[in-house]
């Protein structure tokens, strides 16, 4: 999940520099006019509610798990990618794009780099369904608390920035809280770690291979990359016996069916927010899904949480009100600096 969704777009950074550069839109110059600025606009907000739409659905995909009981992790997966195939080819179809596709196959470049974004969602998919389905859904909501600031540290140690202040009080923060949470649960927290690490390189990946491909075709190469190996856990789950798709009834036959639809559309949203915002934008949006994850795991599935748990992930929170803080500063200024370039156009046209 997600995640990256990185998840699409052009590249940009993963921590924005003291000097803004809100998405990463064309420098404005006198020579751009108020028509410009406002697409740039027009472009972030469509990345902002495609991000939502793309952590919103994320947030709620564990009362779906809940309802394709007895299926487990491996065989849940196994039929997203199966059948998100059918559906991508679908979406393919419709919109006339099967040359796109084709060029992206023969582009070994593209092909190579989705076909990682393919390997790490495929990790994030299974350890996530894992943590849900055995009871862990708190564990794996942390997983998407820590994310950012996983992208603020992709920022450091692969795109080379200098962190602010308060982002390294971010970061510090966040290791606490990982330091805390492991002495809670008695052990590294794998589940919430394997997630946010997976899902924040799938986002740097996939920003990395944005300007190339748009998000159907950047799906369909993944999907298409995943479904040999998917394909065949399948056979073999039912050839032993352990699969669930047509031995539960129709019904349940047609949930884990409607997987593809509900695997593909947040990552086409995700991949089209993505092409849109910055990661440290991304990152912010982030916070809806694994807040809703946490509420579903508490109101629902009933887990419980200790004191020691509360205390760790309110560290967590902490590092992640400092960093929303700094985020917010450096919008402020990118606003300001905006709205002086746009009366200047004004200006001189």
């Amino acid at each position: 999940m997600g995640l990256v969704p990185t998840p699409d777009g052009s590249v940009s950074s993963a921590v924005p520099p003291a000097a803004p550069p809100a998405a990463k839109p064309p420098a404005v110059t006198a020579s751009a006019g108020p028509a410009s600025l406002k697409a740039v606009d027009k472009d972030t907000t469509a990345g902002v509610l495609f991000g939502i739409g793309a952590y919103g659905l994320w947030g709620l995909l564990p009362l779906y798990f809940f309802v394709l009981q007895p299926a487990g992790a491996v065989e849940i997966v196994a039929n997203r990618v199966v059948w998100s195939l059918l559906f991508c080819a679908l979406l393919i179809t419709v919109t006339r794009t099967w040359g796109v596709l084709g060029a992206a196959f023969r582009n070994r470049s593209v092909l190579g780099t989705l076909t990682v974004a393919a390997a790490l969602i495929a990790v994030n998919w299974l350890t996530y369904t894992y943590g849900v389905t055995t009871g862990q859904a708190v564990e794996a909501s942390l997983g998407y608390f820590i994310n950012p600031l996983v992208s603020v540290l992709l920022g450091v140690f692969v795109l080379k920035e200098t962190l602010r202040p308060l982002q390294w009080a971010a970061v510090g923060i966040g290791f606490i809280a990982v330091a805390v949470l492991t002495v809670s649960y008695g052990k590294l927290p794998w589940i919430a770690l394997t997630l946010a690490v997976s899902f924040g390189l799938y986002g740097f990946v996939k920003k990395r291979v944005g300007p190339k491909v748009g998000a159907i075709t950047s799906l369909t190469v993944e999907t298409v990359v995943l479904t040999p190996l998917a394909a065949a856990t399948m056979i073999f789950l039912a050839v032993s016996g352990s699969a669930t798709l047509a031995s539960n009834g129709p019904g349940h036959f047609w949930l884990l069916a409607a997987s593809g639809i509900i695997t593909a559309v947040p990552l086409l949203f995700f991949g089209a927010s993505a092409r849109r915002l910055p990661m440290t934008t991304i990152g912010l949006l982030q916070y809806f899904a694994p807040v809703l994850q946490f509420v579903v795991a508490l109101a629902v599935f009933r887990e419980a949480m200790t004191l020691d748990r509360w205390i760790g992930f309110g560290v967590v929170w902490l590092a992640l009100l400092v960093l929303t803080v700094d985020m917010l500063a450096t919008a402020r200024k990118n606003s300001a600096a905006r709205k002086l370039a746009l009366r200047e156009a004004r200006t001189d046209t």
